[in-house]
């Protein structure tokens, strides 16, 4: 998967917004203003930081030894990072995103999930 291809893919759910909010190479992408994805634009391979389910993390690590790795400069326990120009089927791309997406809203507060759902 190619990063305009994962960009297009994040902004397409909903409540996500895009953004620079560290330096004018990291995209940022936040639903309802928190973070499930950090893409280095300028590092080569390309790369996704992705959120995920602890458990779920270090055996995605094994199993995709060298391409999925701890999250890049984010908690190891929590962000995965994932090299995107390796062999990884797409559609384990997609559910990786979807999944980081879905951690960061099952945590909204009831607010910020009542402002979501009316979206």
């Amino acid at each position: 998967m190619d990063i305009e291809t994962l960009r297009n893919y994040c902004i397409s759910k909903k409540g996500v917004t895009e953004e620079f909010p560290f330096d004018k190479d990291t995209l940022v992408f936040k639903v309802m203003g928190k973070m499930f994805a950090l893409a280095p634009l300028e590092r080569i391979p390309s790369q996704v930081n992705l959120k995920c389910d602890p458990e779920k993390a270090i055996s995605l690590r094994e199993e995709y030894d060298g391409i999925i790795t701890p999250g890049f400069h984010m908690s190891k326990k929590h962000w995965n990072t994932i090299f995107l120009e390796e062999q990884l089927p797409p559609q384990l791309i997609i559910e990786l995103i979807d999944h980081s997406y879905d951690l960061v809203v099952s945590k909204f507060t009831k607010k910020l999930k009542g402002e979501f759902d009316a979206l």
